[in-house]
């Protein structure tokens, strides 16, 4: 059994999905076990379908075990997404290799970019860039640059590229076993908005959702089916349909809590709150964002902040992992983990909230993230989704 781990979104699964996970079976991965986000993703954002239907699908189209990114995590920088991610992975004691998209498609050079990262990331220069108003990748990129060469920096610079480091980092940090594995990106990168050989990014398929234009060709035959069962049961989501809750809640909150949420500081709360009469989120949005703070950022604590999240929560690693879905060699790879994994793994999140007060706390969050989410459906969902959520073994293309 060799088993390999893929953190994702899935938002949703597309061909290039597909290509990565045929490619890491080809490089000898029997089992495969995705770490994915839940009900909201890193961008700041909504995903299209529910994590429930998401692993379903992911499972279908060739994982076999998908566990959830708690949303303290799914809800942060890159750094803290890659943190929580890969020490979930790590925590099941059996994983071999990580395996992950990227532009350059090399891990080697990946690995020393990561170095040079770690090295720049603690530096007083980073800090002075940022100050100045740069965002992070590109303060990052510039003093990369300025450190080890144009060559180096440029892969700062892609969005994938820049996740691999962050993985490395991650695998680093918590003295991990699991070697990276890199798939390069075939055809259309990340965000681009052009279609190749029927490969096109998750962006741009969610530009076609936007748009009403069909995207059928775009991914697996099952994912439009799914997509179109959901659009005829108004089971889809869009941050648009939490607008008023989002402007309402600013609104009621005051800059010195505002402090306390994630990603919050520097007088950023003052520049919130005094955006907080704006009309729309897309003026509100436009009101914040500036060179330093992108619009995922801005995105991330306003959800962050209408969950509940709070910087304390940033300092806990993932108590335990929420297993979403699953097959036959799902339920092997548990049997594996079985008395080598770090934190328990279960289906049921109320059994999971009672193993410490840490994974009270973080199921207490996930169970409020989901019941906003059900809210940005556009038919309303009811309440209480996590609690009540049966999972199953798929197998022989049923879900039971």
């Amino acid at each position: 059994m060799k088993i390999a781990g893929i953190i994702c979104e899935y938002n949703p699964f597309h061909n290039g999905h597909l290509y990565h996970i045929e490619q890491t079976r080809k490089s000898g991965a029997t089992h495969i076990v995705a770490v994915m986000s839940g009900n909201f993703v890193q961008r700041g954002d909504i995903a299209v379908m529910d994590k429930f239907e998401r692993a379903k699908l992911a499972v279908r189209c060739g994982a076999d075990l998908v566990i959830e990114i708690p949303a303290v995590y799914s809800l942060s920088s890159a750094e803290f997404y890659a943190r929580g991610a890969v020490y979930i992975l790590n925590s099941l004691g059996c994983v071999e290799r990580l395996s992950f998209g990227s532009e350059c498609g090399n891990e080697n050079d990946l690995s020393l970019a990561a170095i040079a990262g770690e090295e720049c990331s603690a530096s007083e220069e980073l800090e002075q860039l940022l100050r100045g108003g740069m965002s992070y990748p590109n303060a990052m990129s510039t003093l990369v640059r300025e450190k080890y060469g144009y060559k180096m920096s440029e892969l700062f610079r892609s969005p994938n590229n820049l996740l691999g480091i962050e993985y490395i980092k991650a695998l680093k940090k918590c003295s991990s076993s699991i070697k990276p594995f890199t798939v390069a990106r075939k055809s259309a990168m990340h965000d681009s908005m052009e279609v190749s050989g029927g490969i096109a990014s998750a962006s741009y398929i969610r530009k076609c959702i936007g748009d009403g234009t069909d995207f059928s060709e775009l991914v697996p035959k099952i994912v439009s089916d799914a997509y179109r069962r959901c659009c005829e049961k108004g089971m889809t989501a869009d941050i648009s349909n939490l607008e008023r809750i989002i402007l309402y809640t600013l609104r009621m909150t005051e800059p010195e809590a505002l402090m306390l949420v994630p990603d919050v500081g520097q007088g950023l709360e003052y520049r919130i709150c005094e955006s907080a009469s704006s009309s729309s989120l897309e003026e509100l949005l436009s009101k914040v964002k500036t060179k330093r703070y992108t619009m995922a950022r801005i995105k991330r604590i306003l959800l962050s902040m209408l969950i509940g999240i709070k910087k304390q929560d940033m300092r806990v690693l993932p108590p335990y992992g929420r297993i979403l879905s699953l097959n036959e060699r799902g339920c092997e790879i548990l049997s594996e983990a079985k008395g080598k994994s770090s934190i328990p793994f279960s289906t049921s999140l109320s059994k999971l909230a009672e193993t410490s007060v840490d994974a009270w706390r973080f199921a207490q969050l996930e169970a409020k993230a989901s019941d906003i989410y059900g809210l940005a459906m556009n038919n309303i969902h009811s309440s209480e989704m996590d609690y009540r959520a049966k999972i199953g073994v798929i197998g022989d293309g049923a879900f039971f």
